[in-house]
């Protein structure tokens, strides 16, 4: 089970490091509003203490569109001065009494393996996958701790990795 002191990401002294200053794009679905906004505060809240200006937030109508909706946004970006440094998706899938809850968490999962495979530049899973609304409050700032802000730090982190990998970095280039 998840919990908030499961992970090494809350010290990560990655996501302390200033990294250059990029956009970030959280895509958020449109079910489950009221946990969906409290996940994204979360995670704006902790960019924005690091220092990050430049956050764009986009709505897709289900957990299913968050990967397209990421794809289209790199598209419409990637040759821009403004290119996105990370993504964020945000949503919240809680199962119900048919199978479509197992269909969704493994096309949004795929999705966004299938996107951090094939963009260059990581893009963070911030879907929680619940039973119900309690388990989802749990991961909102209750003993799992708080979901949105544990996504903004990976994307902090991530890219802190990217900008360590520039072949300035590895002394590839005299």
């Amino acid at each position: 089970m998840a919990s908030a002191g499961n992970s090494r990401i809350l010290g990560d002294p990655k996501t302390d490091i200033p990294v250059s200053a990029m956009p970030v794009i959280i895509i958020r679905t449109q079910w489950n509003p009221e946990i969906i906004d409290e996940l994204e505060r979360g995670c704006v809240e902790t960019l924005t203490s690091r220092g990050f200006d430049q956050i764009r937030i986009l709505d897709v109508p289900g957990a299913v569109e968050l990967p397209f909706a990421v794809n289209q946004s790199w598209n419409a970006f990637k040759y821009r001065d403004d290119k996105p440094g990370a993504f964020i998706v945000l949503g919240c899938v809680i199962k119900g009494d048919t199978p479509h809850f197992d269909y969704v968490c493994k096309m949004v999962a795929d999705g966004v393996t299938a996107l951090n495979l094939s963009l260059p530049v990581p893009t963070i899973f911030g879907v929680l996958t619940v039973l119900n609304q309690d388990q989802a409050w749990e991961r909102l700032g209750g003993i799992h701790g708080h979901k949105g802000s544990e996504a903004a730090l990976t994307s902090i982190s991530m890219m802190s990795l990217l900008q360590s990998l520039t072949p300035r970095r590895l002394n590839l280039i005299d």
